[in-house]
């Protein structure tokens, strides 16, 4: 079967999808934005868009339509040109719905299958829109408005395609019901059998500290440090925790550039914003901020980790949640719908009301005081992590199964 990849940053969630169907003997094809440069062994080809300035004066409530589908007819005319000049007609064109790239490609190959990953469909209300109102000053009746505006190309996409996946139940619910029944729920999955717990191991930071199982070590990770994932309420939890526990040490992972919601103020970054808010009451020298780290070092976190802090508005769930569980760490994590759709309190992890700073020092400096307390919990995390989440034995298995077409229909819970 020849299959097309469409994602901007490939592989993205197709990591170990792509490979794992040209293991199968399936020919797979991706086509990205020409400034990807993520490493791969799936033949890409690359389209190059250049983004036009939008007046938000006369697009208004289009504006995000309008930049989704001129990123999509840029898609398209790539995939035109790749059909008439090379002849390729895919079997499957399976891409990401998030950016607009797959709008219009059924014109393009009519004949093909169109699976999108439809990750996340905004709201106005419920979900992370108007969740944290210390960043969102804005009328909640405008930002209905504002999120159906942009949740049009979501909902456009699906509906031209003949499929879509998420990696949640809760994600996939965020649909409509007339979507969500378009809607199979797989897990990208997390390779337990490569990352587990390590009684041995040990982690050195860039900065030369070195880290071993056992010791009092915090660990918060995300892509970049932001409101999004609750940095600035776990920066806020942290005077109280280093006061109480004078040999916890913190590593915080992440970036200084904004993956989701608005950037910090001008000049500045959130990483420093909120550290400015809270220097004055700790030890700095306690807090590692590694940047962004290789994966075997954030692997070895997970595993020297006495607990691990994650927190998210109601939004997409990261991987790394459940690859630290798979790694046997304890888990505190924001009571929120995400989170808790993996995470049951006192059975696999903890949880902690998201804007409940109290609330968060408590549960790190209880996590400090008494790790055998958590033995359990970890233990289930692990088995939560194994038996619903595992690559090898459970994600890829019903994923190539959607693909190839043998799995159950559309609209599937399958985790």
């Amino acid at each position: 079967m020849k299959i097309l990849f469409v994602h901007q940053n490939f592989p993205g969630q197709f990591l170990h999808l792509a490979p794992a169907l040209m293991a199968r003997g399936h020919h797979c094809l991706a086509l990205t934005d020409v400034t990807n440069n993520r490493q791969t062994p799936v033949q890409t080809l690359r389209y190059k868009h250049d983004a036009q300035v939008v007046d938000p004066a006369v697009t208004r409530l289009g504006r995000n339509f309008t930049q989704m589908s001129d990123r999509g007819v840029t898609v398209a005319r790539a995939a035109l040109k790749l059909r008439r000049e090379q002849n390729y007609v895919p079997d499957l064109v399976f891409g990401h719905s998030g950016w607009g790239e797959t709008l219009f490609l059924k014109e393009v190959w009519p004949e093909a299958r169109h699976l999108v990953y439809a990750e996340f469909y905004y709201s106005g209300r419920g979900r992370d829109v108007g969740f944290d109102p210390e960043f969102d000053k804005s009328d909640p009746f405008d930002q209905v408005m504002i999120s159906q505006g942009r949740a049009a190309y979501l909902g456009q996409a699906l509906l031209h395609a003949d499929g879509g996946l998420s990696p949640t139940h809760w994600q996939a619910d965020t649909y409509p019901p007339a979507l969500r029944r378009m809607i199979s729920v797989i897990h990208d999955g997390v390779d337990t059998t490569a990352l587990g717990p390590d009684p041995d191991a040990q982690v050195t930071l860039p900065s030369g500290v070195t880290f071993h199982a056992g010791d009092e070590v915090i660990t918060f990770v995300n892509r970049n440090l932001e409101p999004y994932r609750g940095y600035h309420i776990f920066l806020r939890a942290l005077p109280a925790v280093l006061a109480a526990r004078p040999n916890a040490q913190v590593v915080l992972v992440g970036g200084n550039d904004v993956s989701y919601g608005r950037a910090a103020p001008a000049g500045t970054t959130w990483k420093d914003t909120f550290l400015a808010e809270v220097a004055g009451q700790l030890d700095l020298s306690r807090l590692h901020f590694t940047g962004k780290v290789p994966y075997d070092v954030f692997c070895r976190l997970m595993q020297v980790s006495r607990a691990h802090a994650y927190l998210t508005y109601p939004f997409v769930l990261s991987w790394s949640m459940i690859e630290a569980m798979a790694a046997g760490a304890l888990v505190i994590g924001s009571n929120t719908p995400p989170v808790a759709e993996v995470i049951k309190h006192g059975v696999n992890g903890r949880l902690v009301e998201f804007f409940d700073v109290a609330g968060w020092s408590d549960a790190l400096i209880e996590a400090m005081a008494d790790p055998l307390s958590a033995t359990a919990l970890r233990i289930a995390a692990r088995r939560t992590a194994v038996d619903r989440y595992d690559l090898k034995t459970v994600s890829l298995p019903r994923l190539i199964g959607l693909v190839e077409g043998s799995s159950r229909p559309p609209g599937t819970t399958l985790n």
